[in-house]
C-alpha cells in the first residue's frame, strides 16, 4: 500500500518532470509559443524558415517545407506543402506537425490562422535585423531542444557580423543600388534586411528612404540617383544576367567604373546565417568600388 505522503511526492515528481519538459518562446508577433515538449515533427512554411531549422540543429525533426527549400542540400528531399505564397493546408495537416514555422510577412495571413485554429501551435517569423537572425537561432532551438546547436550558430553569425563591423566602421563611404528584381525593377528601403548588410560594409542604399521593404523603381530613378555601385541578385545562384541591361547606360558611375557586382541570392535574400557569407561578398566587392576611384 503507497502511503499518502509517497503519493503526494510521486505525484509532485511527476508535476516537476512536465512542467520541465514545456518549452515556450516569444516569436515576432510578440506572441509567446509554448510546447508541451519540443517538437519532434517540423514544418518550415518559407526557404528561409527550413534553413534556419537546419541551422539551429533541428533538421532531423523537419517532416515538410515549402517550394524552393533548397538549403542545405537535406531540405530538397524534404515533402512539400505548397509555396510559401499558397499553402497546401491539407499536405501540412497530413504530416501531423508538432510545431509549424510561418513568415509573418510571405505567407497568407488567413491561412496561417486557419493552421491555429485546427489546432497547431505556429511560430510566426520576421527576422529584420541581424540580432533577429541569431535570436531567430535561439528561438528555434529552444522549441527543438537542439540548444547547444542553435546556440553556437547563433554565436558564429555574431561573431561574423561584428567582425565585419569592426573591419569596415570607417571605410569610405559608397552609394548602392541594389537590384532585388528585374521585372518589375525592385529595391530595398532602408528597414529591410539587406540595407543593413550594405550598412555593414561602409555603403548608402540610394532608395533607403522609399516605403515599403521592398519598393519599385524606374530606370530613370536609379539614373538619376547616380550610384557608384550596382548589386545585383539573380534568377539563380550563378546568373548575373539583371546586370547586363544597365551596361546601355554608360553615363552611370558604375558602369562607368565596372561596378556592377553580383551576389548569389540565396546568400543575401533570406534572413539566414548564409547572410554571413553574402555580406563579406558585398563588403569585397564594395572594396573594389573605392578601390577604382
Amino acid at each position: 500500500m503507497i502511503r499518502p505522503t509517497a503519493l503526494l511526492a510521486l505525484s509532485l515528481s511527476l508535476l516537476a518532470t512536465a512542467a520541465s519538459a514545456r518549452v515556450c518562446v516569444d516569436d515576432d508577433a510578440d506572441r509567446r509559443v509554448c510546447l508541451e515538449q519540443p517538437a519532434e515533427r517540423i514544418v518550415a512554411l518559407s526557404p528561409g524558415a527550413t534553413e534556419l531549422l537546419f541551422d539551429a540543429g533541428a533538421g532531423e525533426r523537419l517532416v515538410g517545407a515549402v517550394s524552393y527549400s533548397d538549403f542545405p542540400p537535406a531540405a530538397k528531399k524534404l515533402p512539400r506543402v505548397g509555396s510559401y505564397k499558397r499553402l497546401d493546408l491539407e499536405a501540412i495537416l497530413a504530416l501531423k506537425p508538432d510545431l509549424v514555422v510561418a513568415w509573418i510577412s510571405g505567407n497568407p495571413g488567413t491561412q496561417v490562422d486557419r493552421l491555429e485554429d485546427l489546432g497547431l501551435t505556429v511560430y510566426r517569423g520576421e527576422p529584420l535585423r541581424f540580432t533577429d537572425v541569431a535570436d531567430t537561432l535561439e528561438r528555434l532551438a529552444v522549441l527543438a531542444g537542439t540548444e547547444q546547436a542553435g546556440n553556437a550558430a547563433a554565436a558564429r553569425f555574431r561573431d561574423g557580423i561584428g567582425a565585419l563591423r569592426r573591419r569596415f566602421a570607417d571605410a569610405a563611404p559608397v552609394t548602392v543600388f541594389y537590384e532585388v528584381w528585374e521585372e518589375p525593377l525592385m529595391t530595398v528601403n532602408g528597414e529591410h534586411l539587406i540595407s543593413e548588410a550594405i550598412r555593414t560594409c561602409g555603403g548608402i542604399n540610394v532608395f533607403a528612404d522609399l516605403h515599403g521593404l521592398a519598393p519599385r523603381v524606374g530606370t530613370e530613378a536609379v539614373i538619376a540617383a547616380n550610384p557608384e555601385a550596382i548589386v545585383a541578385g539573380g534568377m539563380g545562384e550563378d546568373n548575373p544576367a539583371w546586370l547586363e541591361p544597365w551596361k546601355r547606360f554608360p553615363a552611370l558611375t558604375a558602369v562607368q567604373r565596372d561596378n556592377l557586382f553580383f551576389v548569389p541570392p540565396s546568400t543575401l535574400q533570406r534572413p539566414t546565417p548564409q547572410m554571413l557569407e553574402g555580406t563579406r561578398q558585398l563588403c569585397d566587392h564594395l572594396e573594389r568600388a573605392r578601390a577604382r576611384r
